[in-house]
């Protein structure tokens, strides 16, 4: 079977290339090679300090190479390249397999056999539009923590500043009626308080601007849809003529009672865009799981093994499910979780964190290597920054990639800006955590999708705010455990809420420590 020899084959090729880098090679490897000859899908979760390094890929990339089959990859483009120029080569020279090897955004030929790799982007128009990929081709998606997004991302439609003129072209008799929507939307948009995400959730004014222009442009087309839905609601109706530009079809089709209708501003420029992305993405995806076997593999999707909460909200069905723990020698981390500071949501935080942060630098300052310090909140990122820039000068950077951060430097940064900035970055001696990243209420965004769990009487703090922080924070500190470094996380939250005990989990493997000094961030160490 291919099991034995996709076990036997990479045993040979690990222990040529010396100490393996990850220790769940073999099973892994059987796992996927059952997954292809049984035509079965599977979760598989590998643990975020081994995710961050992709250490695993050798696990579904051996099958892969051995299966006499056609099989899918499906990869982000940095990853795409990581496989093409270093995992693959080596790997199919051992092997010698003579497996044609092929990039695209769609299917190769009819009688492919070979291996597909394409990006999320590409594999999720296709599947959701039910063409460009055939069926029953085992398919292999890596990096699925980011599946959802990419999910609610492929099905977001956006009207830009410019497809205002594109449509005015395309409905010159209607030009005075675009003309005065969008005077009216934008009159409308710009009187909402200012936040500091520059999105907004649309009111029902601007909903019903929207609408009257959507009925104006369908009885031109003389293409007339229902008004409302089954609940009454307002609904846009479904423009199908062809002389409608693609991206108000898009959107116009696009709302229902699970989506939300947002608005994105640039104040200085006077312009806006919207939006219409899904609540939830579980609907969409199911349809997908079942027209060929998936494997899908990701870093810390969910707490338990069974993945019962991430399996809800991609749409997954019974599948096998196996959850890898991070290895204590290798991806150790030191927490420092400080009792007695105030919580996040007093007054007293701020200025107990800024005194907090300041004193661990200082008891650190003899350390080499980075320093990160991340805070969600943008006012206080930007108080932190500018406190610490008066104390240590230029070693200070906020959201800059630059040369001062290999040597002692101290990164204030977003959540956002820190995932995205890893690979470029040195790792951190030290990792300081302001909160732990729930999302915040007052992102409209946010608040949005609370109000749909609210709404359809779902627990939304269970289903959707802590594991979103849980899985952000796994990811984030996932660089300090190449070197044991330390967390000091103050967020006294993680002591005195019921849900502390699944975020020390999310952080395991740790050893906890009572204070910080420069010889617990020694290199050594």
């Amino acid at each position: 079977m291919i099991e034995a020899e996709v076990h036997y084959s990479l045993h040979n090729f690990l222990r040529s290339q010396g100490e393996a880098s990850w220790h769940h090679h073999l099973t892994m490897a059987r796992l996927v090679a059952r997954g292809l000859r049984l035509k079965r899908s599977a979760l598989i979760q590998v643990g975020a300090g081994s995710g961050y390094q992709g250490r695993y890929r050798l696990s579904y990339l051996a099958p892969a190479l051995m299966w006499q089959e056609a099989v899918i990859i499906v990869a982000p483009e940095e990853v795409q390249q990581q496989l093409l120029r270093v995992e693959i080569p080596p790997l199919q020279q051992w092997l010698q397999t003579n497996k044609k090897i092929l990039t695209g955004d769609s299917w190769a030929y009819d009688g492919f056999q070979g291996v597909l790799i394409t990006s999320p982007a590409s594999w999720l128009a296709a599947q959701l539009a039910e063409k460009g990929f055939p069926a029953n081709i085992p398919t292999i998606l890596d990096g699925v923590d980011d599946l959802e997004a990419w999910t609610r991302t492929q099905l977001t439609a956006t009207i830009q500043p410019s497809d205002w003129e594109e449509l005015m072209l395309a409905f010159p008799k209607h030009v005075e009626l675009i003309r005065n929507a969008r005077v009216q939307l934008t009159k409308a948009i710009f009187q909402h308080p200012v936040n500091p995400y520059e999105c907004y959730l649309s009111s029902q004014q601007e909903q019903d601007i929207l609408h009257s222009l959507d009925q104006s442009i369908n009885i031109s087309c003389k293409d007339i849809a229902p008004q409302h839905s089954d609940n009454g609601l307002k609904q846009f109706t479904s423009t199908r003529n062809l002389g409608v530009p693609n991206a108000w079809r898009k959107f116009w089709q696009s709302p229902r009672d699970n989506q939300l209708l947002w608005a994105t501003v640039s104040r200085s420029q006077g312009s806006f865009s919207l939006h219409s992305s899904p609540v939830e993405v579980a609907s969409a995806l199911a349809p997908i799981w079942s027209r060929q076997p998936v494997v899908l593999v990701g870093s810390a999707l969910d707490q338990e093994a069974e993945a019962p909460i991430y399996r809800k909200n991609l749409g997954l069905g019974e599948l096998t499910c196996l959850k890898f723990s991070d290895d204590r020698r290798e991806n150790l981390i030191q927490l420092y979780l400080p009792d007695r500071l105030p919580l996040p949501n007093t007054p007293e935080f701020q200025t107990a964190f800024i005194e907090k942060v300041h004193s661990l630098l200082s008891s650190t300052t003899a350390s080499p290597g980075l320093t990160v310090v991340l805070v969600g909140d943008v006012p206080l990122k930007a108080q932190v920054g500018a406190t610490l820039a008066a104390e240590f000068g230029s070693r200070v950077q906020v959201e800059k990639t630059t040369s001062f951060l290999d040597q002692r430097g101290i990164l204030v940064t977003g959540w956002n800006f820190w995932r995205q900035h890893l690979s470029q970055l040195p790792t951190p001696q030290l990792l300081i955590v302001a909160t732990l990243p729930l999302p915040s209420l007052e992102n409209p965004l946010v608040a949005g999708r609370v109000a749909y769990y609210k709404r359809t009487h779902q627990d939304w703090f269970r289903l959707y705010l802590l594991p979103a922080a849980l899985n952000e924070l796994s990811r984030a500190i996932a660089p300090v455990r190449d070197r044991h470094g330390v967390v000091a996380l103050l967020d006294s939250r993680v002591l005195h809420r019921s849900y502390g005990s699944q975020v020390l989990a999310a952080l395991s493997p740790m050893a906890r420590v009572d204070y910080l000094d420069s010889s617990l961030l020694t290199p050594a160490n």
